[in-house]
């Protein structure tokens, strides 16, 4: 329908085009310009504006097009009466099967069954039709929704179905563990991990004090040094750099 109409644009355009052109029936001069454009209900075809065949339980649409009555869907160049299984109603798009299913029913197989809630959960909608989801504080397992168990020292997270550890602790299987922050150390921002002060450098379970040689400075990472102009590093050391 998209290209008829697009073809239908287009010979007026042509006729536009021709500013002797004799007016045709069903059909009138245009607005601006020149040229003429069918009546609403005519479609032009081969210099002539012919009535739109449209068939019974349908109604004319914007241009040269039609669509079916709600309560009747298309099929091919016909309007077929659509039928509505229980818990469902009609609605007025052509593009899907001419019903829905009503709030705490979904279509399978071209009925409407109803949605099973189990404990603990309620009915949301989404683009895919009614579904169920676990109240604050369960997840769903199995069809059913279970409890989050949730450890000393942690909270339920932002969706609550899960949990997260406080700030100075990390998750383990099933609790959380206090986080051991050395000494010259501390918690990042995030307080999952610690980080070496500027400095140092954390090797194994600890931060080890850089050794910064003559002539270099600690770098932007705060756990190395770099030289200073006019050396390299050589080993553990800064050493001049011979002048050309």
């Amino acid at each position: 329908m998209v290209m008829a109409s697009l073809l239908v644009m287009a010979t007026v355009d042509v006729h536009a085009q021709s500013p002797g052109a004799a007016v045709p029936d069903n059909a009138r001069s245009r607005g601006y310009g020149s040229g003429w454009e069918c009546l609403r209900g005519y479609e032009e075809q081969g210099g002539r504006c012919v009535l739109i065949a449209i068939p019974a339980n349908a109604y004319l649409a914007r241009g040269s097009s039609w669509r079916c009555d709600r309560g009747f869907r298309r099929e091919g160049e016909q309007c077929v009466a659509v039928t509505i299984p229980a818990n469902a109603f009609a609605v007025d798009s052509n593009y899907e099967q001419g019903w829905r299913c009503e709030r705490g029913y979904r279509a399978i197989s071209g009925v409407c069954e109803k949605i099973i809630v189990p404990s603990h959960a309620y009915l949301v909608d989404s683009a895919y039709g009614d579904r169920w989801e676990c109240e604050r504080g369960f997840r769903e397992s199995q069809g059913a929704c279970v409890a989050v168990s949730v450890p000393e020292n942690a909270y339920l997270n932002r969706a609550g179905d899960d949990w997260k550890c406080e700030r100075g602790y990390e998750r383990s299987p099933d609790r959380c563990s206090l986080i051991v922050v050395p000494t010259h150390a501390y918690l990042d921002d995030v307080g999952r991990e610690w980080r070496c002060e500027r400095g140092f450098r954390k090797q194994g379970g600890g931060c080890t004090a850089l050794r910064v040689p003559a002539n270099a400075f600690i770098g932007y990472s705060d756990d190395d040094w770099s030289c200073e102009a006019g050396f390299r590093k050589e080993q553990d050391e800064c050493r001049a750099i011979a002048k050309q």
